[in-house]
């Protein structure tokens, strides 16, 4: 039999390891904190709202800068700005280990999602170009974006035995040496980017959309602020900082996102859509751990392993969504996901105020696991939908960032506007009501675009 291990393949392998790598990371960062999260919080002496920061100033500097790192990454060099991003993460994870105080470690969480926002792109776009068939790009890809799902898994699972084992500054502490992996190989197996001119970076400055970018990031984060805080005017800036944004990118010259873009309905609903289940989706990881921890007195270890069945569940409908996809198309399969994810929402809406955790909590986050499986995935397709070479960047780019700050915005919004105090069990059922509301609406969308011309397929 013909060997077809050649120095090149096994280059090419090593690389997407290498690249994987850090995109597992960085996946763990999005869930690692939960279970942490009411730990961190006695440490600190922080309320609720306060701590959902914790969480949420990552995503929203992450999905806010996602465009902006995808348009340095063209510019200025594929391998420089994700070994400048794998730095900054490697950093700012240090930062967070060490912090003093709440303040510290949500700064140290707003520059991980920027580290994110560099590297993340840069990294798929190497990987296209390690890859340039078409069906081994496709393979590629498939596998790094296994290993990410896999980090949203393996970081609720871990927090709970490096917070009960160790200390809960231990969840940022070990990407450092993990990420001084990632920076020490990189240059010995990624080519580099060609030699740095001033002539050059100078054309790049000119052709970035900063105050797009800047408006994309602060409009989020203010609005976030605006509502944790009970604050309107904060609130009303950061939606007046968005409609800003919007007056930029149709002035632009080179805007982060043409607006022309959303005249495809089907992208458009995608992408709403994803904003609704997203939003439900971080209500479900924050609350649910609060609901274990504080209510029915689980350790931290054992709140992780509670997320067991909800990581089985998510692992199988990940295994089975390409059969749903095949047998409802993109459209029907994104309806189920998205029906199954308010199933289970309703059901944690009806948590009572001294539960158990097989009854009570497992069957709906069982159902919520279901539904993200097969619910964002076929959404991601369908606001992949009718991408050609000269936009596909941009509505990855798209669909990562409306991701991201849906779930960042969604969760301030639900837990902002359903506490009013010390968190209650009630304030729970309230957040999971509106957040089971959200998901319905996306589900009734995404049935009305089937009846127009050009159905999300």
């Amino acid at each position: 039999m013909k060997n077809t291990h050649t120095p090149a393949r096994d280059r090419r392998a090593l690389t997407l390891a290498l690249l994987s790598l850090l995109q597992f990371l960085i996946a763990i960062d999005v869930t690692v904190v939960n279970v942490a999260v009411p730990t961190i919080g006695a440490h600190f002496h922080a309320g609720t709202s306060a701590l959902s920061w914790v969480v949420t100033g990552y995503t929203v500097v992450g999905g806010g800068l996602l465009l902006l790192g995808g348009r340095l990454t063209d510019l200025l060099g594929r391998r420089r700005m994700f070994l400048l991003g794998a730095g900054l993460f490697a950093l700012a994870s240090l930062a967070a280990g060490l912090a003093p105080n709440l303040e510290a470690l949500i700064a140290a969480r707003f520059a991980q999602g920027a580290g994110e926002a560099l590297a993340s792109p840069a990294a798929m776009s190497l990987i296209a170009l390690l890859y340039p068939a078409p069906e081994e790009r496709a393979r590629a890809l498939g596998i790094w974006g296994a290993i990410s799902a896999s980090g949203l898994v393996v970081g609720v699972l871990l927090s709970g035995a490096i917070v009960q084992l160790l200390h809960w500054r231990w969840i940022f502490g070990i990407n450092v040496p993990v990420a001084a992996v990632v920076l020490l190989a990189t240059p010995a197996l990624v080519g580099p980017d060609g030699p740095w001119r001033a002539d050059r970076a100078g054309r790049a400055g000119r052709r970035l959309d900063l105050p797009g970018a800047a408006l994309l990031t602060a409009g989020p984060l203010l609005l976030v602020f605006g509502v944790l805080r009970h604050s309107v005017p904060a609130a009303l800036a950061g939606c007046v900082l968005l409609g800003a944004f919007v007056a930029v990118e149709r002035r632009a010259k080179n805007p982060l996102v043409p607006l022309g873009f959303f005249a495809h309905r089907t992208r458009t609903v995608a992408n709403a859509a994803t904003v609704l289940l997203s939003a439900g989706l971080s209500t479900t990881f924050f609350l649910a751990t609060l609901y274990l921890q504080d209510v029915l007195g689980l350790t931290p270890l054992q709140a992780g392993l509670a997320y067991l069945p909800f990581c089985a569940s998510l692992l199988v409908a990940m295994a089975v969504v390409g059969r749903v996809v095949q047998a409802l198309g993109t459209a029907y399969a994104s309806v189920a996901g998205l029906l199954l994810t308010a199933a289970g929402l309703a059901l944690l809406a009806r948590l009572p105020d001294r539960g158990s955790l097989w009854a009570d909590v497992l069957p709906g986050m069982v159902a919520v696991a279901a539904g993200m499986g097969i619910g964002l995935i076929a959404l991601q397709n369908a606001a992949l939908s009718d991408v050609t070479e000269a936009d596909a960047g941009t509505a990855s780019g798209v669909q990562r960032s409306v991701d991201q700050l849906g779930g960042s915005l969604g969760l301030s919004v639900l837990v902002g506007g359903s506490f009013t105090g010390a968190a209650q069990v009630a304030d729970f059922r309230v957040a999971f009501g509106w957040a089971t509301g959200g998901v319905l609406v996306a589900a009734a969308g995404v049935l009305l675009a089937l009846r127009e011309k050009r159905p999300v397929e």
